[in-house]
């Protein structure tokens, strides 16, 4: 039997609602600051298949969260298309050479990079029980892309924005590179186990709504239709961060098969707008449940309420805080388990 996250990425409305929690396997939890310790850096730890298998399985055993995503990162499909990366102490990650002085052709592909990715994931397929849904994901190009570009993260994206403008060509050779790897390397963690994946566009809120419409939009309808070609019955999860308003037509023109909420929707407007029967997923702020108490309750069941009459994951806006207490996660999974719609 399929678990009941499955089930709800279907469309199927079940006893309860299931919840996960994005960066759920993270820095909050001890166990995993423990392992992290002994293994040495981020990107270590990630190529370390039995490490990394076991980061994803601990929110697991802690929670009882009914969806395992995948301990990575969005990163490795540039790392795979050959990039370098390193994740550096108190900088985030560096990606070299950038592509904003550097051709896309200059690169080197290395695809035995994405080879222990799906180790990873046949490890944790192994260990799971069938009711806990295996969560495979990739970064949308757009986001992926702003990376590539600057050779890091960057507030307004300044230079991937530019470039899109000025030279399209360019970037829409980079935007289809990143795409059709994304294909492949989703497809190959479908094959090792991923029973659902997740589109993160993390950036999409910082583009007009016709550069929205060509570097969001279009490269994630082509992703989705290709995996739904070749693994028609696998749900695909699109996440397009700040979108706002143009969650409408990303929900309508992309072919997602459930889409996740940041914490910026209002949750009745997006059940009174998005198509009927659409699962969704969200839309907690991770602020709250790290500032925790008597609101963090009444905003949850808010937000059940609000999905009462349609499939619905509940997860938050965005990524766990690293400093949230184990406390206001275990009231939060309390709450959703007792909320009776």
């Amino acid at each position: 039997m399929p678990g009941l996250l499955l089930e709800t990425l279907h469309g199927k409305i079940g006893p309860r609602r299931p919840l996960w929690l994005m960066r759920q396997a993270g820095r909050y939890l001890p166990e995993y600051r423990e392992l992290r310790a002994d293994k040495g850096g981020f990107l270590e730890l990630v190529y370390d298949c039995e490490a990394a298998a076991e980061v994803t399985l601990q929110p697991i055993r802690r929670f009882g969260f009914d969806g395992a995503i995948l301990f990575s990162d969005i990163l490795i499909v540039p790392y795979a298309m050959g990039q370098d990366l390193a994740f550096l102490a108190g900088e985030g990650p560096h990606l070299s050479p950038p592509l904003v002085d550097h051709a896309l052709a200059a690169l080197q592909g290395v695809p035995q990079r994405l080879d222990p990715i799906y180790r990873t994931v046949s490890l944790v397929r192994e260990q799971l029980g069938p009711e806990t849904t295996l969560l495979g994901f990739a970064g949308s190009p757009w986001t992926v892309a702003t990376y590539m570009i600057a050779g890091a993260g960057s507030r307004d994206h300044l230079q991937a924005r530019t470039m899109a403008y000025r030279d399209p060509s360019a970037f829409r050779a980079i935007i289809d590179a990143i795409a059709d790897l994304t294909v492949d390397y989703l497809d190959g963690q479908i094959r090792a186990g991923a029973e659902a994946v997740q589109l993160f566009d993390s950036w999409a809120g910082s583009l007009a709504p016709d550069e929205f419409e060509r570097w969001v939009i279009a490269p994630n309808a082509a992703i989705i239709a290709a995996l739904h070609e070749r693994h028609p019955d696998v749900p695909v999860v699109g996440f397009p961060k700040g979108a706002g308003a143009k969650l409408a037509a990303y929900a309508q023109e992309t072919g997602a098969d459930a889409i996740g909420l940041d914490e910026t929707i209002d949750p009745l407007w997006a059940a009174a707008t998005l198509p009927e029967n659409l699962p969704v997923q969200g839309n907690l702020d991770p602020l709250l449940l790290l500032a925790g108490g008597e609101t963090l309750e009444g905003r949850a069941r808010t937000i059940l309420d609000a999905f009462a009459g349609r499939p619905h994951v509940f997860n938050l806006g965005h990524g766990i805080h690293k400093d949230t207490p184990i406390a206001h996660v275990e009231r939060l999974v309390e709450t959703v388990r007792n909320w009776e719609g």
